[in-house]
């Protein structure tokens, strides 16, 4: 087994067609094809079904390439480690970001990274927490930023920053309306406008209002499978009923939409975001660019470490 042949495996995943794939990897498809051939023979299994088009892995298949794309990333960090060493820092960094951090955070760290100048590529995708996840297990991706603490033995945690959580609340709701502050009680108390279960953020709202076991026997409790919190708070400015914001979300409101945002009394809560990697990514002189980027395109309150201790769990 060697580097090259790992290099041919994903190369057909990838193609999902040999030829297209050894023409990607500058060889003859009879060469890949062999290549391919003897570390099958090697392993004593199959990893492509050749009778399916497009060629499919097989079931022990997918987990070798799996495999072989962290083995091959891995290999390729040592060239990258030895230049970090010399202080080139370059090369792409994949980096995942979830749906309720993207919108406001990406415009800002797109603005202080090309500022930066570094020769450093951000290739950036708007993912779930488990589709990060997935990338980061098979080498689709470097990186991602999204909530934590999520406590995964093969991944490493890169806290940078404390954001609140406020609510938005519908004039319509005169009472709540009324309050300039809202108890996490008071959530229970009307329509509260949720994004879908794919959304972390989602579970952490269902853990600040105690709701995973009130929500299938309160019946003023509604819930709607919306996929983003600009269509959450576009519901309530139509209808009654309340949601929950991350607090950036507020840089991009109107002044008339400010008007019906209502921070939390007698407690602070908080989400923590942070850069997560596998645990075996090296780079560390690329982390530290990427992190310090992430700072420079959030307030600086919101680096207040002291906040951690309010953050809600996922």
């Amino acid at each position: 087994m060697n580097i090259q042949q790992l290099e041919y495996i994903i190369a057909v995943d990838n193609y999902r067609h040999f030829s297209k794939a050894a023409e990607a990897s500058f060889v003859t498809q009879p060469t890949l094809s062999m290549m391919i051939q003897k570390l099958e023979e090697e392993l004593g299994v199959k990893i492509f079904d050749r009778s399916q088009l497009p060629v499919q892995p097989t079931e022990i298949g997918e987990r070798i390439i799996n495999q072989a794309r962290v083995s091959v990333a891995q290999v390729n960090q040592i060239k990258e480690i030895i230049q970090e060493e010399r202080g080139i820092v370059r090369g792409i960094f994949r980096l995942g970001i979830i749906p309720t951090v993207s919108p406001y955070l990406l415009p800002k760290l797109m603005h202080v990274h090309s500022g930066n100048r570094y020769d450093v590529r951000i290739v950036v995708s708007e993912l779930t927490t488990g589709q990060i996840l997935k990338g980061l297990s098979n080498d689709s991706l470097d990186g991602g930023i999204l909530a934590t603490p999520l406590k995964e033995p093969t991944i490493r945690e890169y806290p940078i920053y404390y954001e609140r959580f406020f609510a938005y609340v519908s004039p319509l709701e005169k009472a709540l309306f009324a309050k300039t502050a809202l108890d996490e009680s008071d959530l229970n108390s009307t329509a509260l406008w949720l994004l879908d279960e794919v959304h972390c953020f989602r579970t952490q709202i269902l853990h600040l209002c105690n709701l995973k076991k009130k929500r299938s026997t309160n019946n003023s409790v509604f819930s709607y499978e919306a996929g983003s919190i600009d269509t959450l708070v576009n519901i309530v400015d139509q209808n009654e009923g309340l949601t929950v914001i991350p607090e950036m979300a507020l840089a991009n409101m109107t002044d008339k939409q400010r008007k019906n945002v209502r921070p939390f009394k007698n407690s602070t809560p908080v989400r923590e975001i942070s850069l997560i990697t596998r645990q075996e990514f090296l780079r560390e002189r690329l982390i530290g660019i990427i992190i310090d980027e992430v700072r420079s395109a959030v307030p600086k309150s919101f680096q207040d470490t002291a906040m951690k201790k309010y953050v809600v769990p996922l």
